[in-house]
């Protein structure tokens, strides 16, 4: 009996399923073009621009990193991100998060893992999403940073801890607070399960979008907390500077 390697089953079977569900690409309609087709990906998902090497803020001017970084340096240490957080992108983002458009996240995985250098996540040794509090993981059904996490974990081999960092406090939605008082509601708010697992560890932290950081933030910092020597970001969108 001739061998059928696992490969061509795999290829095999998602060509069967594109054929019999076509599907349309979720921003210009194209049919059968996957979630989002490539002239949709070029136009607004891959943005070379000059980002901030720790927060992944654009900048205006070429340099490593950017001045409230320089004045005000985060508890991560490096943040990727795909593209901005502006229109149509925003739409998409909405869609994954309120409508449960999961499909989306495998998409959004694959833009990020465009923009990560290989020797940015080679010596980690956990991905983590930034968890949800319980009442809203409840009235969602899921974490949209899990399902970003879940294809990233796989395509580089790493194990995805869901039960890792936990969030113990249910803070206001950070988009409904002014920026003064958006570190403070995050203080406090996470807490690790296991004490030793992160000790001496590079850590990548996935979360859909990326505002003005202070959730990430008070992830790393309690990541560094329990011992962790590295955390990087890995962000779908990011806030473009005003």
């Amino acid at each position: 009996m001739k061998f059928i390697s696992r490969s061509f089953l795999q290829q095999s079977l998602h060509k069967l399923s594109s054929n019999l569900l076509p599907s349309a690409c979720a921003l210009c309609g194209q049919q059968r073009a996957g979630v989002m087709c490539e002239s949709c990906q070029h136009r607004y998902a891959n943005q070379a621009v000059t980002r901030c090497a720790q927060c992944a803020i654009s900048l205006s001017a070429p340099t490593s990193i950017c001045g409230s970084c320089v004045a005000n340096s985060p508890s991560f240490d490096a943040t990727f991100c795909a593209t901005d957080y502006a229109p149509p992108i925003d739409v998409l983002v909405q869609a994954l998060k309120f409508s449960a458009q999961l499909p989306l996240a495998a998409a959004f995985a694959k833009r990020i893992r465009k923009v990560v250098p290989h020797t940015a996540v080679a010596d980690a040794a956990v991905m983590i999403a930034v968890p949800l509090s319980l009442p809203r993981l409840a009235q969602r059904g899921f974490n949209q940073a899990h399902e970003i996490a879940k294809p990233l974990a796989r395509a580089w081999c790493l194990p995805l801890d869901g039960m890792l960092c936990v969030r113990i406090r249910d803070t206001e939605p950070q988009s409904s607070l002014p920026l003064s008082k958006r570190r403070g509601n995050m203080r406090g708010a996470f807490t690790l399960m296991r004490s030793d697992s992160v000790k001496g560890q590079h850590v990548l932290v996935v979360d859909d979008v990326m505002t003005t950081g202070e959730t990430l933030h008070a992830v790393a910092a309690t990541l560094k907390r329990f011992g962790a020597s590295r955390v990087t970001n890995l962000v779908f969108a990011r806030t473009p500077a005003r």
